[in-house]
Formats: C-alpha cells, sequence, structure tokens
C-alpha cells in the first residue's frame, strides 16, 4: 500500500510541474528572417511567459506576441515603443519623442520612412531586428498588451546557438528622472 501512496504521489508531482511548465514557458521556432542577425530562421528559441504576470514589457525585449490582425501563428519581435510616446522613423532612423536610437544590432538601417505616430496607451510599437525585411509595427500599428505572449529568453536548438537572446537597453533615452542612483556606505554606517 505505501508503494502505491508513493507512486500517486510522484505521479501527481510529476503533473503539477508540467502544468506549471506548461503555463509559464514555452518553446517556439522562428520561421522567417524577421530578426537576422540576431536570431537566425529554423532556430528553436525558449519564451517566458512568466516574465510580464508581475511587469510590463520594457523597450529592448524580444517578444513573443499575436500581430494585431488574424493569424495562424505568433510573431517575434523586438519592443522599440512604449505607450504614450512618439515613433518616428526618417533618415534611416528611429526616433522616439523625437530622439533617434542608436542601433547597432539592427542587419541595417530602414530604407522606409514613417510619419511619427503616438502609442496609445496599453499598447507597443514592435520591429524586426531586420528592419527592411519585416512584417512588424511600421505596416500594420501597435500591439495591445494582452497579445504579448511573453519575453524571449533562450536560444536552445541547433546547439552550436545556445545562449541568452540579448536585451538591449537605449541609455539615449534616460531623460533627467530617470538615472537612478545608488549610494554605497562601509559596514557599520557612513563615515
Amino acid at each position: 500500500m505505501k508503494i502505491l501512496r508513493e507512486i500517486g504521489i510522484t505521479i501527481l508531482i510529476a503533473i503539477a510541474i508540467f502544468i506549471l511548465l506548461r503555463f509559464t514557458i514555452q518553446g517556439y521556432e522562428v520561421r522567417y528572417t524577421c530578426m537576422l542577425p540576431n536570431i537566425e530562421e529554423g532556430e528553436l528559441i525558449m519564451v517566458s511567459k512568466a516574465s510580464y504576470f508581475f511587469s510590463e514589457p520594457k523597450r529592448g525585449d524580444v517578444i513573443v506576441l499575436w500581430p494585431p490582425f488574424k493569424s495562424d501563428t505568433p510573431f517575434i519581435k523586438r519592443v522599440i515603443g512604449m505607450p504614450g510616446e512618439n515613433v518616428q522613423v526618417k533618415d534611416g532612423k528611429v526616433f522616439i519623442d523625437g530622439i533617434p536610437l542608436k542601433e547597432e544590432y539592427i542587419k541595417e538601417l530602414p530604407h522606409y520612412a514613417m510619419a511619427p505616430k503616438e502609442i496609445p496607451d496599453n499598447e507597443y510599437f514592435v520591429l524586426g531586428d531586420n528592419r527592411n525585411n519585416a512584417n512588424d509595427s511600421h505596416y500594420w500599428g501597435t500591439v495591445p498588451r494582452e497579445n504579448v505572449i511573453g519575453k524571449a529568453w533562450f536560444i536552445y536548438w541547433p546547439p552550436s546557438k545556445w545562449g541568452i537572446i540579448k536585451h538591449y537597453d537605449y541609455p539615449e533615452l534616460a531623460g533627467d528622472g530617470e538615472q537612478e542612483t545608488v549610494i554605497c556606505s562601509p559596514v557599520g554606517g557612513m563615515t
């Protein structure tokens, strides 16, 4: 009887772990080349669906999302514009509230222009890293927050490409009041 109870408990624990993992992470295969040079077609990525349970997507995050139109498959894009900001593409650069982004990670500068757009509340402006070959917000508009599936965080196939997916910060957008200060004092208090 004791062995049956232990087997039953083991099975219940395995089921609980499976359910927990299924609701918090998921693997996806990348199709097409919209995220070159950073993520290649055919790579398998792990997406954390739990990343945004208690926080919002941040600029520079690579996310998996449902586009704002009918699609059988989700898309992978980089968050560029945040709610309430103005975004524009001109002269081969993306501008956020008039400030050009420094984007060393993109395949090439965009060969298109986009008039200034204000991003609605609770929506995000997303672009592929392969700017000139990406079906993204410059084409179909912003993405509602509820369409975000999760944060892409790890490439797990092929083994030669294993690694953390790079997310970027944009220090050129840090305005007054956004810079954090850290105070370091010796053990025992101030001297």
